[in-house]
């Protein structure tokens, strides 16, 4: 079963490997997009941290806005969690942090620890949208072996 298809600019800075023929995107070029209002603080510090990078590269636009906010308020509510955690952890005891005792008697796990992770699980199914991860990145080679030499050039069928 093949995985859902990369967006043809991830294709053209991964060097198409397969050299298939790429498929015609419709051109949805556009100015860096502004961040929406409703972005918190966090959300909108990982924006500005990404967004002219990702947009000069040519795989962030005006169309994306959604999917890349939809990150950003992940990557704000997994930061929000984190933090509140690092607070139990640090008043009361790293116990604190990962166990709640309910009215009953009995323990639970720490419900930030459910938001954390769901926040996390959605950043990096987001991130890989934009190549953000590490294995995404691994596939991105932008000009490759621009101006470099191979240092194994001569070592087969070249010069001696």
């Amino acid at each position: 079963m093949a995985g859902k298809p990369k967006p043809t600019r991830l294709k053209l800075l991964t060097g198409n490997p397969g050299k298939r023929p790429l498929p015609k995107e419709p051109n949805v070029e556009s100015s860096l997009p502004e961040p929406p209002e409703h972005l918190d603080a966090y959300a909108l510090e990982e924006w500005n941290r990404l967004a002219a990078g990702l947009h000069a590269l040519g795989i962030f636009y005006e169309v994306d806005r959604g999917v890349f906010s939809a990150y950003c308020k992940a990557y704000s509510r997994w930061r929000h969690a984190e933090e509140e955690l690092s607070k139990l952890a640090a008043e009361k005891s790293p116990l604190n942090a990962l166990i709640l005792k309910t009215m009953s008697g009995n323990f639970i796990q720490q419900p930030l620890i459910g938001i954390a992770n769901k926040a996390m699980a959605d950043m990096v199914k987001y991130a890989g949208e934009f190549g953000l991860t590490p294995s995404a990145r691994a596939r991105i080679a932008i000009n490759p072996g621009s101006g470099k030499e191979s240092k194994f050039k001569d070592l087969i069928g070249g010069k001696k």
